[in-house]
C-alpha cells in the first residue's frame, strides 16, 4: 500500500514540475496563431491556404453528395441536368436538380461549409495584418485579398441561403463559435464595404502574382453585387473600373489548360494535375457520361470507368438556345457515341484530356471580361442608356462567335438579348441559376422545364421505363433558397431548428 501511495505522489510531483512543458506546451509541429502571423512569408502562406477551399467549393469530389458549385449554379437551372445512373450509389445529387433536396444533403453542405472555411481563414489574416511588421505594399495586397475572399464567400452564402451568420473575427472561445443568422441586408452592407476597400488597396493585374485576385477582380465582384441588388448606376461605376483585360480571339481556347489565366481571365480557381501536389481537378470526368472506358474520349487514358459520370449534362433547351452559326456551340458542347449512348451531349469546354485518371488540369473560370462587358450592358440598359447595345455587341458580335451585330433594340428587347447572351457565353460557369433568381423568372422557367421532363423523361436522359419520383420538378418560392445544412443547426447553438429556411 505504501508503494502505491509513493507512486501516486511521485507522479503528482513529476506532472506538477512539467506542467508548463507538457500540459500547456504546443507540439513542435504546431505553430500558434500568435506566433505565426508575423512576416510577409507567414501572410503569403496564409493567403495560399485561404484560397485552397475554392477547389473543393467549385468541384473536386468524386463521392456521393460532394460535387461542386455547378450542382446549384447549373443543374438547378434549365441549362443542365443529369443522366440517370443505374448505379444508385450516386443518386443524392439528383435531388438538387429535381428540387426535392433537403437539409441533410451533402451537395448544399459542401458549399456552405467551404464558404465558412474561407471566411475563417480570411478573418485570421485580417485580425493580424494591421499590426504586422511588413511593408505597406504587402499589407495592402494580403489585406485586399482577404477582404475579397471573405466578401466573395458571403456573397455566395447570402444568395443561396438568405440570412446567414456574419462572423468577422476569429473565435477565441467555444462560446464565440455560436453565431445567429443575420439579416441579409446587413450581410450585403458588410461585403460592399469590404469589397470597396479591397478595390482601393489591391494591386493592378499587371503587378499581381498570377492566380491571385487583383483590383479588377474586386471591381468585378462589387459590380456583380450591385447588379444583383439592382443598383444599376453603382454597378456601372464599379464595372467601368475593370481594365487591363481583353477578349480571347478563339472562344474554345479560353478554357484550355495550356491557356490558364489568359487575357480574359479576371478570377479563376487554380488546379494543377501534378500527382504529388494533390491539387488536380476532376470535373471533366463527372461531366462525361458514365462510361466503361473513358479512353474513348480523345486525350483520356484507357482502362478507367467513371461510374460517377453523367452530371451537368446539357439540356435540349440549352442546345436550342444557340443561334445558327454560333461558333460557341461546338466549343462548349460535344456529342458522344459510346457504350449505350448515341450522340449524348456533354460539357466539352471543360473536357481536355487527362494524363492519369481521374485527374485533370482544368482551372475553373469564376469571372471573365466577357461577363463584365455584359454586366455593363445590363446596367446601362436598365438606366436607359443608348450605348448599352455597344457593350452587348462587344461580346455577341465578336469575331469568335461568328455572329453579326444587332443594329437596334428597345430596352425590353435588349434586356432579353442580354440574358440570352449570358446564357450561351457563360454556359456551365455557374451563372444561369442566379440569373433566373435575380430576374424573377426562376419559378416560371423551371416549372415549364419540369413539365417537359415529366412529359418526356427519356428526352432528358432517363432510361426507358424509369420516371422521375413523385414531387420532382415542382418549384415554389421556397426553392429559391437552399436549406441551412442540418449538421450546422446541430453544432451551432446560435441557430435553432425554427430558424431553418421555409420548406425544409
Amino acid at each position: 500500500m505504501k508503494s502505491k501511495i509513493f507512486a501516486i505522489v511521485l507522479l503528482s510531483v513529476i506532472f506538477s514540475a512539467c506542467e508548463d512543458d507538457f500540459l500547456t506546451k504546443l507540439p513542435e509541429t504546431v505553430v500558434s496563431s500568435g506566433d505565426f502571423y508575423k512576416t510577409e512569408e507567414d501572410f503569403q502562406q496564409a493567403t495560399v491556404g485561404m484560397y485552397q477551399p475554392l477547389r473543393e467549393f467549385f468541384g473536386t469530389g468524386l463521392g456521393n453528395d460532394d460535387f461542386g458549385a455547378w450542382t446549384i449554379g447549373e443543374m438547378r437551372s434549365d441549362n443542365t441536368c443529369f443522366i440517370y445512373n443505374t448505379n444508385r450509389g450516386f443518386a443524392g445529387l439528383e435531388l438538387i436538380d429535381q428540387f426535392i433536396n433537403d437539409a441533410n444533403g451533402g451537395g448544399t453542405a459542401v458549399k456552405y461549409i467551404n464558404a465558412y472555411i474561407m471566411i475563417g481563414r480570411a478573418n485570421q489574416i485580417l485580425a493580424a495584418i494591421d499590426e504586422a511588421d511588413i511593408s505597406d505594399a504587402a499589407r495592402d495586397n494580403y489585406k485586399g485579398q482577404a477582404l475579397f475572399i471573405r466578401s466573395f464567400a458571403y456573397f455566395d452564402l447570402v444568395q443561396n441561403y438568405g440570412d446567414v451568420p456574419l462572423v468577422l473575427d476569429p473565435p477565441t472561445s467555444y462560446e464565440d463559435t455560436g453565431s445567429p443568422r443575420v439579416a441579409s441586408e446587413d450581410v450585403y452592407q458588410q461585403i460592399i464595404s469590404d469589397v470597396e476597400l479591397a478595390a482601393t488597396i489591391l494591386p493592378e493585374r499587371a503587378d499581381q502574382e498570377v492566380g491571385f485576385v487583383s483590383k479588377g477582380a474586386a471591381y468585378t465582384l462589387l459590380g456583380n453585387i450591385h447588379l444583383v441588388r439592382e443598383e444599376w448606376a453603382a454597378a456601372e461605376t464599379a464595372l467601368l473600373q475593370v481594365s487591363g483585360y481583353s477578349l480571347v480571339d478563339d472562344y474554345a481556347s479560353i478554357f484550355f489548360p495550356s491557356n490558364k489565366n489568359n487575357s480574359e481571365s479576371i478570377f479563376e480557381v487554380q488546379y494543377w494535375d501534378d500527382q504529388a501536389a494533390g491539387t488536380a481537378s476532376n470535373f471533366a470526368y463527372q461531366f462525361l457520361p458514365s462510361l466503361s472506358n473513358t479512353g474513348v474520349v480523345p486525350g483520356f487514358p484507357n482502362g478507367y470507368a467513371n461510374g460517377a459520370g453523367g452530371w451537368n449534362t446539357p439540356t435540349p433547351e440549352l442546345i436550342a438556345a444557340y443561334e445558327a452559326g454560333d461558333l460557341r456551340l461546338d466549343a462548349s458542347i460535344g456529342f458522344l457515341t459510346a457504350d449505350s449512348y448515341v450522340d449524348v451531349p456533354y460539357v466539352k469546354k471543360f473536357v481536355h484530356g487527362s494524363n492519369l485518371a481521374p485527374n485533370t488540369n482544368n482551372n475553373w473560370p469564376v469571372y471573365r471580361y466577357a461577363e463584365v462587358l455584359l454586366m455593363i450592358a445590363e446596367a446601362k440598359n436598365e438606366q436607359g442608356k443608348a450605348d448599352a447595345l455597344n457593350y452587348y455587341n462587344m461580346v455577341h458580335a465578336h469575331p469568335r462567335t461568328g455572329l453579326s451585330a444587332v443594329g437596334s433594340a428597345g430596352q425590353a428587347q435588349l434586356r432579353d438579348l442580354i440574358m440570352q447572351e449570358r446564357r450561351v457565353e457563360l454556359a456551365f460557369e455557374n451563372k444561369r441559376w442566379y440569373d433566373l433568381v435575380r430576374t424573377g423568372s426562376a419559378i416560371e422557367v423551371m416549372n415549364a422545364q419540369g413539365q417537359n421532363i415529366l412529359n418526356n423523361p427519356q428526352t432528358y436522359y432517363y432510361p426507358a421505363g424509369v420516371n422521375p419520383p413523385t414531387g420532382a420538378y415542382q418549384v415554389t418560392s421556397e426553392d429559391l433558397l437552399l436549406p441551412i445544412p442540418q449538421r450546422e443547426i446541430r453544432v451551432n447553438p446560435g441557430i435553432s431548428q425554427s430558424d431553418q429556411n421555409p420548406g425544409y
